[in-house]
């Protein structure tokens, strides 16, 4: 794999934290970041193919109708503290 060196500037704060993270791990700074970098790149894929499927749903008419939407919403509750469980018993949030 050929690599390629790059240099940008981040918060002091955030230099910090990959530095003590990579301190911690006992590896190289450049690891950490690489790694960080990997798991950016994945979730970028991830959420841009979940981006095409719902393009490809919608251009195929595969859609809940807005109407319908407004219905479902409706009957939701707006009291966060105290939810049901399945089983009916209530849940303190």
């Amino acid at each position: 794999m050929t690599l390629k060196k790059l240099n940008f500037r981040i918060p002091q704060a955030k230099a910090a934290a990959l530095d003590s993270i990579a301190a911690n791990r006992q590896c190289a700074l450049s690891s950490v970041i690489n790694e960080a970098v990997d798991q950016y790149l994945s979730l970028y894929e991830y959420h841009c193919a979940l981006i095409d499927e719902g393009i490809r749903a919608c251009d195929a008419g595969d859609v809940i109708d807005h109407s319908e939407v407004v219905k479902m919403v409706a009957g939701w509750s707006c009291d966060a503290k105290a939810r049901s469980t399945a089983d009916g018993k209530s849940l303190r949030l």
